[in-house]
């Protein structure tokens, strides 16, 4: 693969304080869902109930549609002459197809949606750690990987109890 984009010097930096404080902060709704469907399933009205695993469900999908957005965001800063570069045309297709996925799984029902959202972040991960390093933000793969276990597992957990 070609390191078209890659920065030597900020390729392996990682994030600042703010980013990973941030990073985990994120984790709250998905940690929360999980933990109050868990606690609350067949527990609550049926109401309250729906509105807490669509709340999840979709955090879960605004997640990976941004997650999706960063490699975007980092292919915009090629040169105009390196736009059709097969790595540019390969992030931006990803990108998409994390976005469409994640919206069809929303409007699926909870217990198979979840499961695809949770199945999308970890594919997701899997595309970046490729990407990210050609794309100059190898640096930031560590906080991404523990952020999308626990992600990821909030969401299979949270479908297992439905």
């Amino acid at each position: 693969m070609s390191s078209l984009f890659l920065d030597p010097a900020t390729s392996h930096t990682p994030p600042g304080r703010l980013a990973t404080q941030l990073g985990h902060a994120s984790l709250i709704p998905f940690i929360g869902g999980a933990i109050f469907i868990w606690l609350l399933a067949g527990r609550v009205q049926p109401e309250p109930f729906v509105f807490l695993v669509g709340a999840l469900t979709s955090y879960a999908a605004l997640v990976i549609a941004f997650l999706g957005g960063l490699p975007w965001g980092l292919a915009v800063r090629v040169q105009p002459q390196e736009a059709d570069h097969a790595l540019v045309q390969r992030t931006l297709w990803t990108g998409l197809i994390r976005l469409v996925t994640a919206w069809a799984a929303v409007n699926m029902p909870p217990h198979a949606g979840l499961v695809v959202l949770g199945a999308l972040l970890i594919a997701g991960y899997l595309i970046d750690r490729r990407l990210y390093p050609l794309l100059g933000a190898s640096g930031w793969l560590t906080l991404r990987f523990r952020l999308t276990v626990v992600a990821s597992l909030s969401c299979f957990l949270a479908a297992a109890q439905l």
